[in-house]
């Protein structure tokens, strides 16, 4: 855990110093964010005022983990996330996973979310609900359900989503519940600092035989940095994982944020380059 909190100090050191620079060369002060994605665990739905379409890349290491973005070594994703109209955000990813023992697998997903609430501009509370599908990294189905919140204003912003995954394998749960939160505040013009909260395979609460070995937690730092006029922006976050539950069920092979651990607390560390199209 020491390590992963040096790492992140380390990681925020470097992006103040960048953000100094550029604040210094351009003074451009903005009255809103405009972060396709600032936060790793929780998914933020866009607005016409957003940029319209995006790419991104993640890396993810983790140690006494597994599974995707808390892998036992390497795990790389590639996704993409774009504005439809209408309040709709397309939101789809493909994961790499490399094992430290040897091993390649993936698993992909996409979602479709509308703003029920809000979603006309890119200030102010959105509360949106969407559906999609997923194939893991054993080839299992799921249909997923997703609910987004997220609240920006001009120095500080949040978001939070509550997932539902139904697979379509019956040795898994009848039903998943993840949740996420995360809160940053402007500490520069183009720099942000704050937290990020997951609560992965929740019914482990209320079911002994969770099949994903129990419910886990993760609460960590977390930084986003948007350059002005750049097509770039930048984020990591991560922090311990552990156990608020056990099930004696080996995990399968689930799409998840953090994995699970294998023994013991464990610690994962993600980090995002994200590519404006249109800017």
């Amino acid at each position: 855990m020491k390590k992963t909190f040096l790492m992140l100090i380390f990681a925020g050191t470097i992006l103040n110093c960048a953000a100094q620079k550029i604040g210094e060369t351009k003074q451009e002060v903005k009255t809103g964010t405009d972060a396709a994605q600032p936060f790793m665990f929780s998914l933020n739905t866009l607005t016409a005022e957003n940029p319209r379409w995006n790419i991104h890349y993640s890396g993810s290491y983790g140690e006494r983990t597994n599974g995707q973005f808390g892998y036992d070594g390497l795990g790389q994703q590639f996704g993409v996330k774009g504005y439809l109209g209408s309040r709709f955000t397309l939101y789809a990813t493909a994961a790499i996973g490399f094992a430290n023992s040897g091993g390649v697998t993936s698993a992909q997903q996409a979602e479709v979310i509308r703003d029920l609430v809000g979603g006309k501009g890119i200030s102010g509370f959105r509360l949106g609900a969407g559906l999609g599908l997923s194939r893991d990294w054993s080839s299992v189905g799921s249909a997923i359900s997703r609910i987004t919140a997220s609240f920006d204003k001009t120095n500080w912003r949040m978001a939070g989503n509550l997932r539902f995954e139904k697979a379509f394998n019956r040795t898994r749960d009848k039903l998943d519940f993840i949740s996420s939160f995360g809160y940053q505040h402007r500490v520069s013009n183009v720099l942000y600092l704050g937290f990020e909260a997951l609560g992965q395979d929740l019914e482990g609460f209320w079911e002994q035989d969770e099949a994903e070995g129990g419910a886990k937690v993760m609460i960590g730092p977390s930084i986003n940095l948007e350059p002005n006029h750049s097509k770039l922006s930048f984020s990591i976050s991560g922090g311990p994982v552990f156990y608020a539950t056990r099930s004696q069920v080996i995990p399968s092979e689930a799409i998840r944020e953090i994995g699970s651990v294998a023994s013991g607390n464990g610690y994962t560390i993600r980090a995002l380059v994200n590519f404006n199209l249109h800017r």
